[in-house]
């Protein structure tokens, strides 16, 4: 595997661009799950006054200071501005500090605060910009400042150069993926990896994402300087579109979802991210609310619209922190018992705020969407799965809910014609690392002979989802008729968020390393190379790398069902 490194290239007038490069995954978090590695992107504007943007997190420190060294002389370095501040980071501040006294912080408010807290023991020079101020370093780089507040990132602000016409956008239009292409020329194949970045971190607040892109939707812009993934040149229009389109998918979801979290340490953040993408995925919307930074009305509104609200916090000296206990309280008081509720929450040695409000919660007769999600220390691959499936869960429970009080309609005739189309019944089983997955699947389908290639329809809120993403690996398991039966009725069970699906099942491993069904009739192990959103599915096309018949006189089980709205 290659080192991590720094790429430095010029993309403007005065202005380089310093790519911190993790070629494989960074950090456990949800956004991170798709494993392509991730750039830390740093911005350098050389002109009369010379300014820093966005200096990458600790991972990076003593790699980028080198790279920075050989191209500035560091005591020339007149401002640092910084999209958003958060513990990460402060590390590398600190060292540029301590080879660089003399430089000027440019942040928002929140940002100040936060950086003031990152660095106590500093006198720190720091310049406030709230959104109407600018900053003249020369050269016609006369530069404006745009917030961009959201509950993950109360800081966060944009930066535009109307000299180069180059939008720095902080976290708005990322990718987390590697390699050595600068700029998204040939963009087409940065999509799935973009869509997957927008669910994971901007879904959940796709109002504000709303609110920032028209803030910045008068500004001539040619490139996007984003803080991680390629920059945005080939693809401003469509993506921009892409981030309007999904956001107002979001916003127009007639079921939602209130999650509710303070985050000490950024554990409890990390898992409200990842619970949202499972809520998300299960086609209901959320209102994330950071409630360190909210005000009580807004958490009151976000809680009467929602059909459930899920409480996330910390343990802080045995205590919940007192942003949370306020919300808990604006929930005891609001939101009616009818209302499905969640609890989560990351600790250190103790747990007593998660127990303290999922036991109020209980006191006043709250129905639970999950069992409550306690995580100590900082979470894995397996807890942000069981983060996510919960989600899931929650999310269906509100759904079934709300179908229970809807009129059942009966099958129009084309659904019935569409019921009538039989697919063979197959496990699509899937392993990464620690997390496997598996789900009974009939609309299965040969696509290509060459090479062999098949596609599997998938439904967005499926656990197995989240496994299958271009490069992925499965296996697709083909059940014989007659010992079908007791596989299908396993495996079409509800199972517990991130509980093991292969439990008193007769497997062995594929060489790529799905487990393979010893019941089976045959299997075939595949490789996603791509997929279409479709609808409420994503239609996934894999080549078949390997495969093996296993019952040379078995016959393939088939589905029929009598209605094309159901399986």
């Amino acid at each position: 595997m290659k080192p991590r490194d720094v790429q430095v290239l010029p993309i403007g007038i005065d202005t380089t661009v310093l790519r911190s490069r993790s070629w494989t995954r960074l950090r456990f978090e949800i956004e991170y799950a798709l494993a392509k590695g991730t750039t830390a992107n740093s911005y350098l504007i050389q002109a009369d006054k010379i300014a820093l943007i966005d200096p990458p997190g600790e991972t990076f420190t003593q790699i980028y200071l080198a790279a920075l060294q050989q191209r500035l002389d560091l005591t020339r370095l007149d401002y640092v501005i910084l999209g958003h501040v958060n513990p990460n980071r402060a590390a590398t501040i600190k060292a540029l500090l301590d080879l660089a006294p003399q430089i000027t912080f440019v942040c928002s408010n929140p940002g100040a605060i936060n950086l003031r807290s990152a660095l106590p023991d500093r006198d720190l020079k720091i310049i406030v910009m709230r959104g109407e101020e600018t900053l003249d370093i020369g050269k016609g780089h006369h530069l404006q400042f745009i917030p961009t507040p959201s509950p993950r990132w109360p800081d966060e602000i944009c930066t535009y150069d109307p000299q180069t016409e180059i939008l720095y956008t902080d976290k708005l239009f990322g990718a987390h993926i590697c390699g050595d292409q600068v700029f998204d020329e040939g963009w087409e194949i940065f999509s799935e990896d973009r869509r997957y970045y927008y669910d994971c971190l901007m879904a959940p607040h796709a109002r504000q994402v709303e609110t920032a892109l028209d803030k910045l939707s008068d500004l001539p812009v040619r490139l996007y300087a984003t803080g991680h993934g390629p920059l945005v040149r080939y693809a401003l229009i469509e993506l921009t579109q892409a981030y309007r389109q999904w956001s107002q998918q979001q916003t127009a979801q007639d079921t939602t979802v209130a999650l509710l979290y303070a985050s000490a340490y950024g554990n409890t953040a990390t898992l409200a991210q990842a619970i949202a993408r499972g809520v998300t995925k299960a086609g209901v919307g959320v209102e994330a609310i950071n409630c360190e930074f909210a005000e009580p009305s807004e958490i009151q509104a976000a809680v009467e619209k929602s059909a459930g609200f899920i409480i996330g916090s910390p343990t802080l000296g045995g205590h919940a922190p007192t942003p949370i206990q306020t919300a808990l309280g604006i929930v005891l008081s609001t939101a009616t018992s009818s209302k499905v509720a969640g609890v989560f929450g990351s600790y250190g040695w103790s747990g007593e705020a998660i127990d303290l409000i999922e036991g109020k919660l209980r006191d006043a007769g709250y129905r639970f969407g999950f069992e409550t999600l306690r995580v100590k220390f900082k979470p894995t691959d397996v807890t942000l799965q069981l983060c996510e499936q919960a989600g899931t869960d929650f999310a269906q429970a509100l759904k079934k809910a709300k179908k229970v009080r809807s009129p059942q309609q009966q099958a129009t005739t084309v659904e019935q014609a569409v019921g009538r189309i039989a697919g063979s019944l197959c496990i699509v089983t899937a392993k990464q690392g620690d997390v496997s997955s598996a789900m009974l699947a009939s609309w299965v389908s040969q696509a290509t002979f060459n090479p062999p290639g098949l596609t599997v329809a998938v439904a967005k809120d499926r656990a197995i989802e989240s496994l299958m993403y271009q490069g992925g690996q499965f296996t697709l398991n083909i059940l014989a008729e007659g010992n079908h039966l007791s596989l299908m009725k396993h495996f079409l069970k509800p199972f517990a968020p991130a509980e093991d699906r292969f439990t008193n099942i007769s497997t062995q491993m594929a060489d790529n390393g799905s487990p393979i069904l010893n019941d089976a009739l045959a299997y075939l192990e595949c490789s996603v190379s791509s997929r279409m959103e479709c609808g409420d599915h994503w239609l996934v096309y894999a080549t078949v790398e390997n495969g093996k018949l296993l019952n040379s006189d078995g016959v393939t089980a088939v589905h029929q069902r009598k209605s094309g709205n159901h399986y």
